[in-house]
This record gives structure tokens, sequence and C-alpha cells, in this order.
């Protein structure tokens, strides 16, 4: 066989092995669960809505990007979307906006946070979101469960932050981490104005009416509160931050396919 041969028939097994990784890429692509129909990105529907989604990066409870964030998306049920859009209209007039950190959530994320709660030699990112709180108690507790109302695509976490922004420091892994019930000079900046606690904070502090949550704290936790309720939100009394459209597009259903466009790469 010729020397030119030989090359031919490499060249030819290289271009088959290509073909069949993009094939097998494909065939992965496609077998993702897409989103239904009445989902949209909220950037989409109102892009002033500031987002900064917590579980795609590392600077959350578990310490590392949540599985099924491919990209820092925002993803709810159309009518979630433009009660959110009424809400921050309203906002925008007083020198206000809103900021999300986490809206539709896979179900593969929640299977995320329940492998980390039962490993309980990973605490890097206690000190910050659960000082108080034994890891052996999440469960029980209430802030791990196996099922979330967020995998049903109306609920969304939220907060306020007073305009213009200030851009503040990136999260480093490993950095010092403080209480996230700190004083708000002390904990880690996100640009959200003083809401007592930071997000995600495991602690009673962060139940929305608790009496200890006084003064300026207080009030901007009513009026992110006043603000959704009265467009059909409901918020969550153990979470400041934690609210869901009612009546639920989806009300029994817990969807999987993954924060990103491609999952609505099939709407029109």
């Amino acid at each position: 066989m010729t020397r030119l041969s030989l090359a031919a028939r490499a060249l030819t097994a290289v271009a088959a092995l290509l073909a069949t990784t993009a094939a097998s890429a494909t065939a992965q692509a496609k077998s993702e669960p897409e989103a239904p129909r009445d989902f949209v990105a909220l950037n989409s529907v109102d892009p002033t809505i500031i987002q900064e989604i917590r579980y795609f990066t590392p600077h959350n409870f578990v310490g590392e990007p949540i599985d099924g964030y491919r990209q820092p998306l925002c993803l709810l049920t159309r009518p979630a979307a433009e009660a959110l859009r009424t809400a921050q209209r309203k906002l925008l007039r007083q020198g206000r906006s809103l900021k999300v950190y986490d809206c539709y959530r896979p179900q593969r994320a929640v299977d995320h946070f329940v492998r980390w709660a039962k490993d309980l030699d990973d605490q890097r990112m206690k000190t910050e979101f659960y000082p108080d709180v034994d890891k052996t108690r999440l469960f029980a507790d209430g802030y791990i469960a196996e099922k979330s109302g967020h995998s049903r695509g109306s609920t969304v976490d939220l907060t306020l932050v007073e305009l213009p922004t200030k851009p503040t420091r990136p999260y480093r892994p490993g950095q010092p981490l403080t209480p996230c019930f700190a004083p708000e000079d002390e904990r880690f900046p996100d640009t959200s104005v003083d809401m007592g606690t930071g997000y995600d904070c495991f602690d009673t502090l962060s139940h929305t009416l608790d009496p200890r949550v006084r003064g300026e704290q207080r009030a901007n936790r009513l009026l992110l509160k006043s603000t959704l309720e009265d467009l059909g939100f409901v918020n969550l009394a153990e979470e400041w931050w934690h609210y869901t459209f009612k009546p639920e597009a989806h009300p029994d259903t817990y969807f999987d396919f993954p924060v990103s466009r491609r999952s609505l790469t099939g709407h029109n």
C-alpha cells in the first residue's frame, strides 16, 4: 500500500471519528428536556431587571456551580415574568430596581442540594450561609428538601437595589467568609439594600416578619412584599427573598430542563 493510500485511510478514520463524536453530542443535546412553551427568559420581557444568578456561580451555600445552570439566566413562566415587569416599572419610578438571584430551578439542581446536604464533611460555606445551624438539621429544619417550588417555574428569589447600582468586588472561592446575618457593612457586598441578612441565609432572622428585624431593614422587606403581593405573588414566610406567582401555571409539575437559552429554542 502506498504512503498516499495510508494517509487517505488515516484521514478517513479521523473524519469518521469526528462525525461520530458530533453525532453523539447532537443526540445528547436533543435528548435534553425542553421548557414548555409558556416559559420565557426574564430579560426578554424586561431587560432592566438585574440578574445575579447565584447558582451559576460558586458563591452559594454549596460552594460550587450547581447542576443544570448552563447560563446565568432567569427563566420563568410568562405570567410571572410579566408581573415582575409591572413591579419593576413601579420601582424604577422610586429609584429602585428588582434583582433576581434565582428563578426556575431544574430538579437536577435540587438533587445536587440534597447530595450536598447529606455530605456532612463538606462545610466549606458554613461560616457565611448557615453559621448557627448544624448541617445534620438541614432537612429537619426545612432548609433543604427533595422538591422545590422553583422547579415549577413561577417562583423567584429576589431583592431590591438602589439605583444607580455600584460595582462590588467579585467572590473568590476560598476567601474569608462572614456570617450572612452580620451587619451590612461586614457581609459580602452584593448591591442589595439592607434586608437584615444576605440571600440564602439559613437562619430564623431570614423570616420575613421576624420581630428582631426593625427600622430600615424591615421597611425594605415590607416594600418588596407589598409591591409583589399587590401583583399576585405570595411570600414564603421563612425567606424574605422567596415569592411565588399565583395561580401557578404548572402547580403539580417539577421540570428538569437546563437553565439555558437552548431550553427555549423550540419556542416561537
